[in-house]
């Protein structure tokens, strides 16, 4: 089976910056889309950055200009760059991955969440 690990989350001062780690485990055929949600206390989960590969990215209108999705295909890990963070950018951030192990329809897996905090 497949397993993600996030990590990278944790305590951050307005204007500063996370990156947040998301590594896939398992026997992997091909990755499809890889991306990051986050769900803040009271509020619906949001797409934050999707990668569908082929370099094709997707940003919310909310982190654009702030975030950045990138991956490593060897490593099979997701990464999201976070810059100049907001005390709303606040949440449990979760990461997925849409992984085929063997060659068909791909499946949706799940990191286990990772808190972001950005306050001073």
């Amino acid at each position: 089976q497949v397993q993600l690990v996030e990590s990278g989350g944790g305590l951050v001062q307005p204007g500063g910056s996370l990156r947040l780690s998301c590594a896939a485990s398992g026997y992997i055929f091909s990755m499809n889309a890889m991306g990051w949600y986050r769900q803040a206390p009271g509020k619906q989960r949001e797409l934050v950055a999707r990668d569908r590969s082929g370099s094709s990215t997707n940003y919310a209108d909310s982190v654009k200009g702030r975030f950045t999705i990138s991956r490593d295909n060897a490593k099979n890990t997701v990464y999201l760059q976070m810059n100049s963070l907001k005390p709303e950018d606040t949440a449990v951030y979760y990461c997925y991955a849409d992984v085929s192990v063997r060659s068909g329809i791909p499946l949706r897996y799940w990191g286990q969440g990772t808190q972001v905090t950005v306050s001073s």
